[in-house]
């Protein structure tokens, strides 16, 4: 069983090429997010790959930073659409923290790149022109005008104009890109009208200009010696960016357009992310809730042409349920529900995982962290103690003592209940926040409840429990003999201890507190 990273890899080994260069490229309009970021994830896991299986690889990644701003991003002021038009290369920082607005948005992603170990060697389209590196192939666009024009219109309701060429000169006048025509070519100098009723002239080599996008993106691609890119699904619609560049790559700069790997978007809570609307999920706000590999596994579990619907509410804990089943099942920690799943969850990891040969992370189950720390608090040792209580640790944890962890064991445990803590905070739907009540609240209870309650009460005083299975069997048979419903019996506990008809688990959470307390509580005596 191969994984989708390992075919791309494998087809990709048959080129006959030195090297293989893995592009991504992000637009910078806005906040880096998990949608346009899975360029980057996808690209350096092909590039890992392949130096696994022996080829040299190089990843890199392109800052499509000297592109036109369309619409102003979330959450920047709205007088910010004095910029609409222009390169985001010429825009300054919105909030004065960074050297300019490309910075300002790229520099959240480059800030958690080595959480991901994501390897990969920037660039700027922007200082690309700057620099010259387009120079030469400005020229053959221009010089090829009418090809590449044909070209263009094959896949066209609307025929280019006969005079239109296959560059954007930035106005001099009203500093925009998006609202140019060029129309002559002589020389480096080329004429153009612009939308604001400007006419003017551009040298090539200036670098206040750009080719238009599909030229753009061929040009690359001969650049860098690019052998496979991913991308997302707009650019390989039938017609659309990637087909007519492939046409352009291989008729104008005679280069084998690279190998193409689309993929889907990730929907956040079912809708389209969004940077000017403000819906999007960033890699960063990501590591503020779970761990590297939980992302990478969200990406690389199901084929890239795949929808992805992430959300960071109620939905989260069912996703960290999955992953933290497959992390154990890779580890050997616990049974795949069968041997074809075994073989599926352990693929999915090996490609997840961020560095082979770690030793299974002290991450126990993340639903049931939300519980302990609820009721534990900052307190970790104490968290730890209730994780045993409810056979909660895996075979190599079980036997441990808080004192016996180790330094990276510890490391990971407090990386764990930080995500949960800052899940409970920012995400955590209201039913399952709690708050033990320190006295106890003042309501009215039936006659049948109070004897559930007390009877409850005397069984916990009187017997030890080592699982919450066996305590929930006897409290179904407890509340049989007191003519009550499982709803009214558990309404009654978490009425008592929490003040509120709904809470966690009855059995664990009754298991995860201190007996005498519990005790005293059920019986009403404080």
């Amino acid at each position: 069983m191969k994984h989708w990273i390992e075919r791309i890899a494998d087809e990709l080994k048959e080129w006959d090429v030195e090297k293989h260069v893995i592009a991504s490229g992000t637009s910078i309009s806005g906040s880096i997010h998990i949608g346009n970021s899975c360029d980057v994830f996808i690209a350096n896991a092909i590039g890992k790959q392949l130096k696994e299986s022996g080829e040299k690889s190089l990843t890199i990644w392109i800052a499509d930073d000297h592109d036109p701003l369309r619409k102003v991003p979330y959450p920047l002021p709205e007088n910010y659409d004095k910029y609409l038009g222009m390169p985001y290369s010429n825009i300054p920082c919105p909030d004065g923290c960074c050297g300019s607005f490309v910075e300002h948005f790229e520099k959240p992603l480059f800030d958690v790149l080595d959480d991901f170990k994501i390897e990969l060697t920037p660039y700027s389209g922007f200082e690309m022109y700057k620099n010259s590196s387009y120079n030469e192939y400005i020229r053959i666009a221009l010089k090829n005008a009418d090809k590449i024009r044909d070209i263009f219109n094959k896949y066209r309701e609307h025929p280019l104009a006969n005079d239109w060429l296959p560059y954007n000169p930035i106005c001099e006048k009203c500093g925009r890109v998006n609202t140019t025509n060029s129309y002559t070519y002589d020389e480096d100098i080329v004429s153009y009208r612009c939308e604001c009723g400007y006419n003017g002239n551009m040298d090539i080599t200036s670098g206040n200009g750009k080719l238009t996008w599909r030229v753009e993106w061929a040009t690359r691609w001969k650049i860098f010696g690019v052998t496979c890119e991913p991308f997302g699904k707009d650019h390989a619609a039938s017609g659309g960016s990637y087909d007519v560049s492939k046409i352009i790559s291989e008729e104008i700069f005679d280069y084998k357009a690279p190998y193409p790997v689309p993929y889907e978007w990730i929907t956040l809570n079912g809708e389209a992310m969004s940077k000017s609307k403000g819906v999007f999920f960033t890699p960063k706000q990501w590591l503020e809730i779970g761990s590297a590999e939980s992302l990478n596994y969200f990406i690389f579990r199901s084929k890239p042409m795949k929808h992805k619907d992430f959300s960071p509410n109620m939905a989260f804990l069912d996703f960290m349920d999955q992953f933290d089943k497959v992390e154990k099942v890779f580890f050997d920690e616990e049974e795949a529900p069968s041997e074809k799943e075994g073989k599926k969850f352990k693929k999915i990891y090996e490609i997840a995982q961020i560095q082979d040969g770690k030793p299974l992370p002290f991450r126990p189950p993340y639903r049931f962290l939300t519980v302990a720390y609820q009721i534990a608090g900052d307190n970790n040792e104490k968290i730890f103690e209730i994780l045993k209580k409810n056979s909660q640790l895996t075979k190599s944890f079980k036997n441990k003592e808080f004192r016996d962890l180790t330094e990276k064991e510890l490391e990971e445990f407090n990386q764990r209940i930080n995500h949960v803590k800052n899940w409970l905070d920012k995400y955590g739907p209201k039913f399952v926040k709690f708050q033990v009540m320190k006295k106890i609240p003042r309501l009215e209870l039936s006659d049948e409840a109070k004897a559930f309650l007390l009877d409850l009460a005397n069984l916990l005083d009187e017997k030890e429990f080592n699982s919450a299975e066996k305590l929930h069997d006897e409290m179904y048979e407890i509340l049989k003999i007191n003519g009550l419903k499982p709803q009214k019996a558990f309404q009654a506990i978490y009425k008592m201890i929490l003040g509120q008809k709904q809470g966690p688990k009855a059995a664990s959470f009754i298991l995860s507190l201190d007996k005498d307390f519990v005790v005293k509580r059920l019986r009403m005596e404080g």
